[in-house]
Order: structure tokens, then C-alpha cells, then sequence
């Protein structure tokens, strides 16, 4: 039997798709589908039932994947061991991490690692969409926020919560507010605000408090909104663990945080990685790394 083709089939199925299956194989999509009907052919089973929309697995085809599954995985596995048994790591490792995700100082880390693994090349995407791994060839990838994916596994690295905070330029101008209620009041840097204003629902001594804010300038992405906030356009109500990570970076004078009974829950940070598809070393290594990295720095302090 040729294992290229279960290779092939094994792929069709995990992106549930010839034309993804193709494009991640570097493939025509007429190679792919013939692969797999003669695979078809030498099983003498039907194992996908094609419409012009999906594909479904037959029962045979099912039974056939799962088992097909487990035993190409092994074969790869053995020969990573035997591969990698005397080799450093090398290849290409492709990463993608939210666009706003540059706090996280993502340029030093891989700086660091390819200077202990220097065979070692990182691909680094920074993109504000839900990229999907499988289907684009990622290898590793950072996730902030729920994770509905289930073809993939994450690792949590931590959560964060959302609080008051502004430059001390701002301050010296407009003073502190000293209640909740005074932010209505104040100038505020708003994420997605719309019509110069924005509704910011926090929790507070007495529960949930809401409060109507204004500003100068919105903005959708939280990076920016965080630099606004330190240039002294306003108050911002910004993710703590991001202007601790910059704090520590920067010699610019750190936001003062504000009204610190209040705050809000803000998004989980995940590494996550296809869970069906086989890693070299030079993979399983930056991925260990990252883990190891961020969860010291989301910890510290």
C-alpha cells in the first residue's frame, strides 16, 4: 500500500476538503482526488461520500481514518526519533499571533531562541484575523479569548482583567477621579467606541456599576488604545497584564492605575497547535519555549 496516499486521504479528511487539502499540499486539487479514489480503489471500499458542498466519511471510511490515523502517526513519530536523535533542531517553525499582541515583546523572544537554536527559522505572522492553522500551514499560534477550534490544542498561559489607568501628564491636567461616577466627566480613550462615546461596565464594591464615557478618540485595537492613553489623551480602561509587560520595557514614565476596586475580566491568552497533525522537533521545541517564557513573564510581579 502506498502511504502517500493515506497521507493524502488522511489530510482530506482533517480539512474536510479537497481544494484545502491541495492548497496545504502544494498539490492541484485533481492530484488529491485521484490519490484518494485509488486508495479507494486498492481498499475496494468506498471511504468518502462527496457532494457538491461537503464531504462525509463512510463507515468504512470512519473506521478506516482512525486506525489509519494512529498508524501513520507512530511511522512519523519513529522517524522524528530516529532523525533527531544526534541532530540540533532545524527548519522552518510558522507562528501567528494577534496584531496587538507586539506588548507581549514576541520579536525578543524569538530573538532569543534563534540564538540558541540558530538552524532554527521563524516564520512570524501578525494578523487582527482568526487565521485557521491547519488550513495555512501554522505550526504554533497565539489566542487570546475563547477557543472554539476543537481541532486544536491550547495550553493557557494566564488570564487578564481590564482596569482604569492614565498617564500622569493626563493627570496633572484633569486630576484623579474619585468615585466610579466622576468618569463621565473625564476625557477617556475609548476601544471601539462609537460617536465619541462608549459604555464601560465594570465590578465594584457594591457589584456591577455602568457609566457613560467620552474622549477624544477611539480606537479598535488595544495596543494603540494603550499608547494612547500613555501620549495623555485620557483615561483607558486597559488590559493590566499588557501595561505591566510595557512598564517593564520602557523607561517612559508607567499609567497610574486608577479606581483599582473596579475592573473587569478581560480575555485568556492560549498557545495553541494543530492537534492532528505531526511536529518536528525544531516545532515541539519553540512551542515548549514560548510556553515557558510567557508563562514566567505573565507570572511575575
Amino acid at each position: 500500500m502506498n502511504l502517500n496516499h493515506v497521507s493524502v486521504f488522511l489530510r482530506v479528511v482533517e480539512l474536510e476538503s479537497f481544494t484545502a487539502a491541495a492548497r496545504h499540499l502544494g498539490l492541484p486539487k485533481s492530484s488529491v482526488s485521484r490519490t484518494v479514489a485509488r486508495l479507494e480503489e486498492e481498499l475496494g471500499v468506498s471511504l468518502l461520500q462527496r457532494t457538491t458542498r461537503q464531504l462525509h466519511l463512510t463507515e468504512a471510511g470512519n473506521a478506516y481514518y482512525a486506525r489509519a490515523r494512529l498508524a501513520l502517526t507512530g511511522l512519523e513519530e519513529a522517524a522524528s526519533a530516529a532523525t533527531n536523535s544526534s541532530a540540533v533542531p532545524r527548519g522552518i517553525v510558522r507562528v501567528t499571533a494577534p496584531a496587538n499582541s507586539g506588548v507581549l515583546d514576541l520579536v525578543g523572544l524569538v530573538a532569543r531562541f534563534v540564538r540558541t537554536y540558530p538552524l532554527v527559522h521563524i516564520e512570524l505572522s501578525l494578523s487582527s484575523r482568526l487565521v485557521d492553522l491547519i488550513a495555512e500551514g501554522f505550526d504554533v499560534a497565539l489566542r487570546a479569548g475563547k477557543l472554539r477550534d476543537s481541532a486544536l490544542i491550547a495550553h493557557k498561559i494566564g488570564g487578564d482583567s481590564l482596569a482604569l489607568f492614565a498617564a500622569p501628564s493626563y493627570l496633572r491636567r484633569r486630576g484623579r477621579p474619585k468615585s466610579f461616577e466622576e468618569l463621565a466627566d473625564h476625557a477617556c480613550v475609548l476601544f471601539n467606541g462609537k460617536n465619541g462615546k462608549a459604555e464601560w461596565r465594570l465590578r465594584g464594591p457594591s457589584g456591577d456599576e455602568q457609566v457613560t464615557v467620552q474622549g477624544p478618540v477611539s480606537v479598535d485595537d488595544m495596543t494603540v488604545a494603550q499608547k494612547a492613553v500613555s501620549a495623555g489623551l485620557g483615561i483607558g480602561l486597559l488590559p493590566v497584564t499588557a501595561v505591566r509587560f510595557t512598564a517593564a520595557r520602557e523607561a517612559a514614565p508607567s499609567p497610574v492605575h486608577l479606581l483599582p476596586d473596579y475592573a473587569s475580566s478581560g480575555a485568556d491568552l492560549n498557545v495553541v497547535w494543530p492537534a492532528a497533525r505531526f511536529q518536528p522537533a525544531s516545532v515541539t521545541i519553540f512551542r515548549q519555549f514560548l510556553i515557558d517564557e510567557l508563562t514566567q513573564a505573565w507570572h511575575a510581579g
